[in-house]
C-alpha cells in the first residue's frame, strides 16, 4: 500500500536530527519557533528537475545534498553562521517513499555537517520533483554580514578554491562518462560557510558565491557596488581535471570561467588584508584563497586573457 502524506511526514520527522540551540519548537507543529540572538540573514532557493538537477544522473541523496548546499552557499556569501532550514518538497507520482527518505538523508547529512537545523517545511504533490529551501543564518550584528554593495576602488579581488570542475562534471555526466572528482563537484557541492565567516572577519567589503559563473557573478557584484572589477584570467585557479578535459575535447579552457555551479566565494578586500584573509581561509575554511584581480573606479567587469584579449563576462541564466 502506498504511504500517504502524513505517514511520510512522520517517517521524515523520525529521521531529522535534534533541533539546534536556537530552535524552541521545530518540525511537527503549525510553525517553528526559534529564539535567535543578534542579527539574521534569510535566503530562499528553489531547485526544479530538468533545470537545476536531473534525476537520470543524480541519486536522490545527491539531489537533497545539492538543494541544501546551494541554499547554504548564499549564507556563506554573507559571512553568516548557518542556522535553520525550511524545506518544501514537491513529489511527482513516480517518486516513491524510499526515494523521498533517501533525498532527506542526503540533506540531513549535510545539515549535520554544517550545523544546520532542519526546522520545518511542507510536502505536496507535484507534476515534477522540486525543492524550495529557506535558510536562516546568524551573526552577532547586522554589520557583521557582508553584502554585495561595499566594494571600493583599490580593493583586491579574491577567490576561494578553484573553479570549472562543476561544469566539466556535468558535461561528463550528460555523456554517461564519469570522473569521480568532477562529478562530485557537480552533484555534491560544498557551501563555503567557514571560508565566508573567515573572509567577513578579515574585513571583506563585498562578497558573492559563484553559482552562475565567474563572469556573471562578478557583474552582479560590480553592479551592486558601482565599481569596475578587473580580473586576470591567468590568476584564476581552474580545476586541473577540468582543464585537461577541455583540452582533450579540443575546447578552450577559458570557457570554464563562465561554467557556473562551483559555489566558491568571490570577495573584495582591502589590499593590506589579503594575506590575513588567506591564512584565515586556509586554517578555518579548509581551502585556498587567490588574488585574481582588483577593484577600480568605473563599472562592469573586464576579464583579461594572458595574450591581452578581453573575455566577455558570461554565465548561466535560467530564464534565457
Amino acid at each position: 500500500m502506498r504511504m500517504g502524506e502524513f505517514e511520510l511526514l512522520a517517517r521524515i520527522r523520525e529521521r531529522l536530527p535534534a533541533g539546534g540551540p536556537r530552535t524552541h519548537l521545530g518540525s511537527g507543529d503549525d510553525a517553528a519557533v526559534t529564539i535567535p540572538g543578534g542579527a539574521t540573514a534569510t535566503s530562499v532557493d528553489a531547485l526544479v528537475d530538468g533545470v537545476h538537477f536531473r534525476r537520470e544522473i543524480a541519486r536522490p541523496a545527491q539531489i537533497g545534498h545539492k538543494a541544501l548546499a546551494t541554499a547554504l552557499s548564499d549564507l556563506a556569501a554573507m559571512g553568516a553562521e548557518a542556522g535553520e532550514a525550511y524545506v518544501v518538497l514537491g513529489l511527482p507520482p513516480d517518486f516513491g517513499e524510499e526515494e523521498s527518505i533517501e533525498l532527506l538523508d542526503g540533506m540531513a547529512a549535510l545539515a549535520e555537517e554544517t550545523g544546520t537545523d532542519l526546522a520545518g517545511g511542507d510536502l505536496t504533490r507535484s507534476s515534477q520533483l522540486f525543492l524550495s529551501i529557506t535558510v536562516v543564518g546568524h551573526a552577532s550584528s547586522a554589520d557583521a554580514f557582508v553584502a554585495r554593495r561595499g566594494a571600493q576602488a583599490g580593493d583586491a579581488l579574491v577567490l576561494s578554491g578553484e573553479i570549472g570542475a562543476a561544469a566539466a562534471g556535468l558535461e561528463l555526466l550528460e555523456q554517461g562518462r564519469g570522473d569521480a572528482t568532477l562529478a562530485k563537484r557537480q552533484l555534491e557541492p560544498t557551501p563555503r560557510l567557514s571560508a565566508g565567516r573567515a573572509l567577513a572577519r578579515a574585513g571583506a567589503t563585498a562578497m558573492i558565491d559563484l553559482s552562475d559563473g565567474l563572469g556573471a557573478d562578478a557583474m552582479h557584484l560590480a553592479t551592486a557596488s558601482g565599481v569596475k572589477l578587473e580580473i586576470e584570467a591567468e590568476a584564476v585557479p581552474l580545476a586541473p581535471a577540468a582543464v585537461a578535459l577541455s583540452r582533450t575535447m579540443g575546447r578552450d579552457p577559458w570557457r570554464l570561467l563562465s561554467g557556473g555551479e562551483d559555489y566558491e566565494l568571490l570577495a573584495c578586500l582591502p589590499a593590506d588584508r589579503v594575506e590575513e584573509a588567506r591564512a584565515a581561509v586556509g586554517s578555518e575554511g579548509g581551502t585556498t584563497l587567490t588574488k585574481v584581480g582588483e577593484v577600480q573606479a568605473g563599472s562592469g567587469v573586464e576579464i583579461r586573457l594572458p595574450d591581452g584579449r578581453l573575455l566577455e563576462p558570461a554565465g548561466f541564466d535560467q530564464l534565457a
